[in-house]
Parts: C-alpha cells; structure tokens; sequence
C-alpha cells in the first residue's frame, strides 16, 4: 500500500508514477470495491470546506496528487520529490496496462458522443483493450432504480476498472455511494476523457511544470472556470502560506 501525506486537509499518496501504476494494477486485479480520487486544488479545497467530502477524499484506497501545487506542498513541508500523477497522465497509461494484463474497463460518465469517440480512438491505440460497457449518466439526479440499473449492469459486465468522469465533487460523491456495491476498482479522471477524445486540449508541456495547466483550461472556458479558480487557488495559497508560516514559528520555538 502506498503511504500517504497530510496536505492541508487531504491524505495523498506517495510515491513514483510508476509505483502508482503497479498498486493501481494490482489493486485492479483484484475485483474488490474500492475507489481512488486524482487530487488538485478544487478537490482539496472542497475538501477543506466541507468535512462530509473531505472524509470521503480521505477514505479513497489511493489519492494522487495531481496538482503541481500540490507537489510543491510535499516538497516544501516533506522534501518529497514527488512525481505529479495526474489523470490526464493516468487515463491512457492505465488503459495500455489494461490492455497487457487483460483487464476489463468500464467507462461512466461524460457524453455519449465523448464515450464514442474515446471506445474508437482506444480500439485503434490498444487493439487488445476490453472495454466492456459506457454509460453517460443524466445531468440530473439519479432514482433509487436508475441507480440499482447501473449498479447491476456493471456488476454483470465485471469489470476490473471502472473510470469515472463525472468532475469534482460529484464523481467521488458518487464512488463513494457505489463502494462495496459495484465490484470493481473505481477511479475518478475529471477531464481525462474529452482530453483523450480530442475534444478539448491539454496545455503544453513547460505550462505544466510551471503549474499552469489551470490557466490553459480557463482560456478554454473562461466563464465557467473564473469564479471556480478565482476562488479555489486564493484559497490555496492563503493556506499553503498559513501552513508555512505554522512550520517556521514550531521550528522557532523548538529551536529555542
């Protein structure tokens, strides 16, 4: 199992991209209900605000940090080189580790024509990959039925995986209400799949390192993502600072 970190109100995960990639096969192979949640500075955020959410980030088997805040985070207050494992990164590697291990994807969430366009783009990348079922749920709450439905047809189809792009919170509101119900490991990508569909494009390379990838997706969508990241990113900074200032002082004071 991978250990894990406090960031401000969330455990993460650490280790090597790699590493995560191996426990997340295994985990995998295994077919036992468990969910994992891809953090960054929404989620954390979120979390931080609302303690019912934060205990269901908390809960998650495995939470990456996706974020490069969040990694500066670990380096600064553990001197944890850590790698950013972001679900953009984990999506298609996962479906490639998949595919070499013959295991079962399930794909909820999103639009039918995203879903399409990630099953033809993935039948032509991993020739081998089994993707078992899709399933784009209503934009509106799910009945008491419509819930059972989704929880047998996956269970039926028996996935080893199943991704989830639902977006934050929602999606690990809703791995949360399915775990130990649905068979199978779940994993939250956010926007993973219409990145991978080519609906929507990721930002270079050097604009993530520099932790800029938020930027390039408010260019994209600037009504909807100013008051999310106006908000959310102050908010982390406010907190990263407070958190820093905390260790300074404790350091102060035992040094004295």
């Amino acid at each position: 199992m991978l250990p894990k970190k406090r960031v401000i109100s969330i455990n993460v995960s650490i280790g090597s991209y790699e590493d995560f990639l191996t426990e997340i096969v295994n985990l995998a192979k295994k077919r036992q209900s468990n969910y994992i949640c891809v953090a960054n500075v929404h989620m954390l955020i979120e979390a931080y605000e609302n303690p019912s959410y934060n205990q269901i980030v908390n809960n998650a088997i495995i939470t990456t940090p996706d974020g490069m805040p969040i990694v500066f985070y670990l380096k600064l207050f553990y001197k944890i080189n850590q790698d950013r494992v972001a679900g953009m990164d984990l999506f298609p590697d996962l479906l490639q580790k998949a595919a070499d291990n013959n295991l079962r994807v399930f794909l909820y969430g999103s639009t039918e024509e995203i879903l399409t366009k990630i099953v033809q783009k993935a039948q032509k990348l991993y020739p081998t990959l089994n993707i078992v079922g899709t399933y784009s749920p209503p934009f509106r709450p799910l009945t008491s039925k419509e819930k059972a439905n989704i929880i047998n047809l996956i269970n039926k189809l028996e996935p080893h995986i199943v991704f989830v792009s639902l977006g934050c919170p929602k999606q690990e509101i809703w791995m949360s209400e399915m775990y130990e119900k649905i068979n199978s490991l779940m994993i939250g990508v956010g926007g993973a799949f219409p990145v991978f569909a080519g609906v929507q494009k990721r930002a270079p390379k050097w604009m993530q390192k520099l932790a800029l990838e938020w930027f390039y997706r408010f260019l994209q969508e600037p009504r909807r993502l100013f008051k999310r990241y106006a908000y959310t990113n102050t908010k982390f900074l406010y907190l990263f600072i407070k958190d820093y200032l905390k260790k300074i002082l404790f350091r102060e004071a035992f040094n004295g």
